[in-house]
């Protein structure tokens, strides 16, 4: 398909906004994570690890809540969401900051608690496009690069401007406070899907409770695999996200600053062009059916890479990118564009974001269960350790659910009896 001037002009605009948004979301989200709180427990657990906890409960009830916030979204409520959210995760910032400790945590759950939410929010504004592709594989790039970026810049105003662990979460927030009501006025001029793309990708209308468990009731045991192998993903991507440091350090690349940014960028530049390139199949089936080979290359990337470091055949940086790229060319689908050529395949009147706050809920809960389980049921062992496991396991679960979810999916799809779109709108 050709990409005329304005096409161009919709793609550059909607996507820089939507990145921007997402980046500096995560400098409400992330920074604390870089900071080490050395020496500070709360009934016998590391302080840090139950500040993580405290964010992703906080994290994994929006997500709850999302479900049904964000699959009942009318256009005009999302500004004033937006808004609002992030200004109760900032708040909530200030609070832990100025809160003794060890009072100050459940802070951090109220810092989550908001912020799930965002991604639904800013995905609305993409969905249901014939270019949603290029422009959500850009905005889920965000993700991969905001957080080490952020974690960067957290660091700095610890290393550099003196502030305390406590404080640099909020100071790196206010930060990214005009950066991102930039970036929402840019989301708010993005013009509405246009005939043709509701056409191709399916009109995208807000859901109510009977619409949603019709939905659930018709794909239950495809969308079962799909959530059982994304809430695994979840749980490994938030332990290498939020032990990043961690991993670091125990790869030797202790008070490296640039080394959480520079391995990330590698991984969003490969995972944008793979991904980018999807927008070409217009065939939502067929879209549908080249993710899941795509996913496939992701997790036998994982095991292959860890094999790999193991053997002493590959250096810890290049296994972190690489292992980064297996993870996030999986992770990055289920967060957009997986879900938005499921909608269009099997023609659903409804949204992506239910599918998406649906699988997330179940993710943001499997990953709590592995850091209570690695805190409290293998404590022993490192989170290097803990994390080469992870690796193996996720290759070979994560494989084979993709090879059952293709056939599934696409038999399903046959037995349908949906037309191919014709020529005429191909074009």
């Amino acid at each position: 398909m050709k990409i005329r001037t304005n096409d161009l002009r919709l793609i550059s605009r909607a996507s820089l906004a939507a990145f921007g948004t997402y980046f500096c979301m995560y400098a409400f989200r992330k920074p604390f994570a870089v900071a080490t709180f050395d020496d500070l427990e709360l009934w016998g657990i590391d302080y840090k690890i139950v500040l993580i906890i405290a964010q992703v409960l906080g994290y994994m009830l929006s997500k709850c809540i999302g479900v049904k916030i964000i699959s009942e979204l009318k256009t005009s409520q999302r500004l004033t969401y937006l808004l609002g959210l992030i200004s109760v995760a900032e708040i909530s910032l200030i609070c832990f900051a100025t809160t003794p400790t060890p009072y100050n945590c459940i802070f951090m759950f109220f810092n989550g608690l908001p912020l799930g939410m965002i991604w639904g929010i800013v995905f609305s504004y993409l969905e249901g496009r014939k270019f949603t592709e290029i422009m959500g594989v850009l905005l889920c790039t965000s993700f991969i690069v905001s957080s080490g970026v952020v974690k960067s810049i957290g660091l700095f105003t610890m290393a550099t401007w003196g502030v305390s662990q406590f404080w640099m979460p909020a100071v790196t927030g206010a930060l990214f406070i005009l950066p991102l009501l930039f970036f929402a006025y840019l989301l708010e001029t993005i013009p509405a899907p246009t005939e043709e793309d509701k056409e191709l990708r399916v009109e995208r209308l807000p859901m109510n409770k009977r619409e949603r468990r019709s939905v659930i009731k018709r794909f239950l045991m495809p969308l079962t695999l799909l959530i059982a192998f994304y809430t695994a993903l979840t749980a490994f991507r938030d332990l290498r996200d939020n032990y990043a440091r961690e991993l670091w350090d125990s790869l030797g690349y202790v008070g490296d600053i640039s080394v959480y940014s520079s391995s990330e960028i590698f991984v969003a530049i490969l995972v944008l062009i793979i991904l980018g390139t999807v927008y070409a199949v217009k065939d939502n089936l067929k879209a549908l059916l080249t993710y899941h080979g795509i996913l496939l290359i992701g997790t036998l990337s994982l095991g292959l890479a860890t094999f790999l470091l193991q053997a002493q055949l590959l250096s810890p940086f290049l296994w972190m990118v690489i292992t980064g790229f297996g993870l996030y060319i999986c992770y990055v689908p289920f967060n957009a564009l997986f879900f938005d050529r499921f909608i269009a395949a099997f023609r659903i009147n409804g949204n992506a974001g239910f599918l998406i706050y649906l699988a997330d809920a179940f993710g943001y809960l499997g990953s709590m269960t592995v850091l209570l389980y690695k805190n409290f049921g293998m404590s022993q062992i490192s989170w290097l350790r803990f994390f080469i496991n992870g690796a193996y396991g996720l290759a070979v679960f994560g494989s084979i659910i993709v090879i059952i979810s293709y056939f599934q999916l696409k038999k399903k799809h046959h037995s349908m009896h949906f037309k191919p779109i014709s020529h005429e709108q191909k074009i």
